[in-house]
């Protein structure tokens, strides 16, 4: 922060000279004939002098009065400086300059990194090791996935807003500068601009969190949707975030859009069906969202090859008579862990890998004949979530005998906290599954 700048801003917007360079335009005003001219030489002599010093130009050209820069790590000056501001009408803007990670040199070095971080060694800021073989987040897999269908296909262009880093998007950009781009924080920016990508032929990926994509429904409506154009929503951060807190779970995209026509909605069980469905997206003659959680995979074998999955086909994991689990993405494998405590208190039970939301298997209607009971997992809120569209499509083909449970997040914000503390308060544990499913098959018992 420059001292005369700083300086200037403080004085600038004091008492004295606010009340100074009142009277003195009262008294140029007051001039007949030349008063208005010298007011306006005033204002312009004001202006270049503030300019030349100070960024504030733009604005105070939308008439908003301009503090600053102010270096915000010195709490003294920000108190003064707002105390001096107290008496000035209309919108003020207080320009206030900050390092991030201030006072760690690992930090400060390397901001974007440690935007979030998990556990890291203090003394070098290194990420904590926890095996000689870790496993890979969905992040990386998504964005080493990028990179192996980049090397094959010309017209992937990847698009992120202001988080390359955050959606794994680094080495694709580094690979493929030309077919990148970091919009900034623009989220509506990125979806039409990928619309526009597609209009010309291209194959665009907006890589974005859940939480941020709200920000650009109205454009994924309007500019991807209702032209039905080839754009595909890579959404990380899907379902519960854990330490993030309650700005960023994405726990509503299943909801908001699943509505929308022309969408296809997939949900991946593990990494290597991420990687399915990305190439499927792409080769798909429509919009795609691919939702996908934070955090760690399973750790599951990847295929060499990729394969195109039947668009709107459910994968039934394991078969049993008594009870259906339909689960979506990352609670596949907590539904697993649930029907294996089922059967051993002997109640067959049907896995089935929802990986389709949208369109929804037809074969469900028969699921629903066959087993009578139906649960469904999910890490989104229940109203409108895959139970809705369950329910919606039983109730259309008049199966009304079949008993459905819905396990899912309630119609509230959801507080911070670690993913296992969040996953067990709201039931979405394994036990939390056996619960009510046990309580399903022994209602009717």
């Amino acid at each position: 922060v420059g001292a005369f700048s700083s300086f200037l801003s403080r004085k600038m917007t004091g008492r004295r000279f606010v009340t100074f360079k009142k009277e003195l335009e009262n008294f140029f005003r007051s001039l007949p004939g030349v008063g208005e001219n010298l007011l306006s030489v005033l204002r312009r002599s004001e202006d270049s002098f503030i300019t030349f010093f100070t960024p504030g130009m733009l604005f105070e050209a939308f008439k908003f009065k301009y503090v600053g820069p102010i270096n915000g790590h010195r709490i003294d000056q920000l108190i003064k400086t707002f105390k001096n501001i107290r008496h000035l009408t209309g919108p003020v803007l207080v320009h206030v300059l900050t390092v991030k990670g201030k006072g760690y040199e690992p930090a400060e070095k390397d901001p974007a990194h440690f935007h979030g971080v998990g556990c890291f060694e203090i003394t070098t800021g290194s990420p904590q090791q926890r095996s000689d073989k870790p496993i890979p987040t969905y992040t990386e897999v998504f964005g080493q996935t990028m990179v192996d269908l980049g090397n094959s296909d010309d017209k992937l262009f990847a698009i992120t807003a202001a988080m390359p880093e955050g959606t794994g998007l680094i080495p694709f950009s580094e690979i493929f500068p030309d077919r990148f781009l970091d919009v900034g924080i623009a989220e509506q920016h990125a979806v039409t601009f990928a619309a526009g990508l597609a209009v010309e032929g291209f194959r665009p990926v907006v890589a974005i969190y859940s939480t941020f994509l709200q920000r650009a429904y109205d454009q994924v409506i309007h500019d991807v949707c209702l032209p039905n154009l080839p754009v595909v929503f890579a959404i990380d951060r899907g379902g519960l975030v854990g330490e993030d807190g309650p700005t960023h779970h994405g726990h509503f995209d299943i909801t908001y859009l699943r509505t929308l026509p022309n969408m296809t909605l997939m949900a991946p069980k593990d990494e290597n069906e991420l990687r399915h469905m990305l190439y499927t997206a792409l080769h798909h003659q429509g919009p795609v969202a691919i939702r996908y959680p934070r955090g760690k995979a399973l750790g599951v074998p990847l295929d060499r090859d990729y394969r195109l999955l039947p668009v709107g086909k459910w994968e039934v994991i394991q078969e049993g008579p008594d009870l259906a689990i339909i689960a979506l993405g990352s609670m596949v494998a907590t539904a697993m862990e649930a029907a294996k405590k089922l059967e051993r208190d002997g109640i067959g039970v049907t896995v089935v890998n929802c990986r389709f939301v949208k369109p929804l298997d037809s074969r469900v209607v028969q699921l629903a004949k066959d087993t009578k009971r139906i649960v469904v997992v999910e890490e989104n809120v229940r109203s409108g979530g895959l139970g809705s569209a369950i329910l919606e499509q039983l109730n259309d083909q008049g199966v009304v005998e079949t008993k459905v449970r819905r396990i899912g997040l309630p119609d509230k914000f959801i507080e911070h906290g670690p993913l296992a503390v969040l996953r067990q308060r709201y039931g979405l544990d394994a036990e939390g599954i056996y619960r009510v499913a046990q309580e399903l098959c022994s209602s009717d018992a």
